[in-house]
């Protein structure tokens, strides 16, 4: 964690930080949220808000647009391995699939969907219950309830994942066998 221009990262003391993710600036993370393997996360311009229970997975990059794009994502939101997000809304329980970009001023409303590889061009809006896919993004059909039911479990999952490798982590600076 790094500030910037004397602003400190602000994180509950739940969060999970893997090795390599780098927290800067005005950045404000919630309670069980986690970020994983070399993932950057720059509040430097303008600030970044993170729910609980959400976790943004391994190579994302999480960013800013000075003065007028902060980036605020919702609790129990699962963003996939390398996103990029800049300047956007994320509500609660949604899911931004693998390399999806999510660019300034977009929003993806509460259990929607970005598929993996999509690009969510500036000021467009993901509502709620719909998926978004393909380069640029249009909304191409509606969620099942079943696929809207995972995104909890997904949150839920990524609890899983960070006890466990917290314990793995504990074990081996302990010098404990694997369970």
């Amino acid at each position: 964690m790094f500030p910037y221009e004397r602003t400190f990262p602000k994180l509950d003391e739940s969060v999970f930080l893997a090795s390599g993710s780098k927290v800067i600036g005005d950045v404000e993370i919630g309670k069980n949220s986690s970020v994983w393997y070399n993932t950057v996360v720059r509040g430097d311009v303008n600030f970044i808000r993170i729910g609980e229970m959400t976790n943004v997975q391994d190579c994302s990059m999480l960013h800013v647009t000075n003065q007028r794009f902060p980036l605020v994502i919702g609790n129990k939101v699962t963003i996939g391995h390398s996103v990029t997000l800049h300047g956007c809304v994320l509500k609660d329980l949604c899911l931004i699939g693998m390399n999806a970009v999510v660019l300034d001023g977009a929003l993806v409303e509460e259990k929607a969907m970005v598929a993996a590889g999509a690009v969510i061009r500036p000021g467009f809006i993901v509502p709620t219950g719909k998926l978004a896919a393909g380069v640029p993004a249009k909304i191409v059909r509606d969620l099942t309830e079943e696929e809207m039911e995972e995104f909890e479990k997904s949150a839920n999952r990524y609890i899983k994942y960070t006890e466990t490798t917290v314990d793995s982590l504990i074990d081996f600076l302990n010098k404990k066998e694997p369970k």
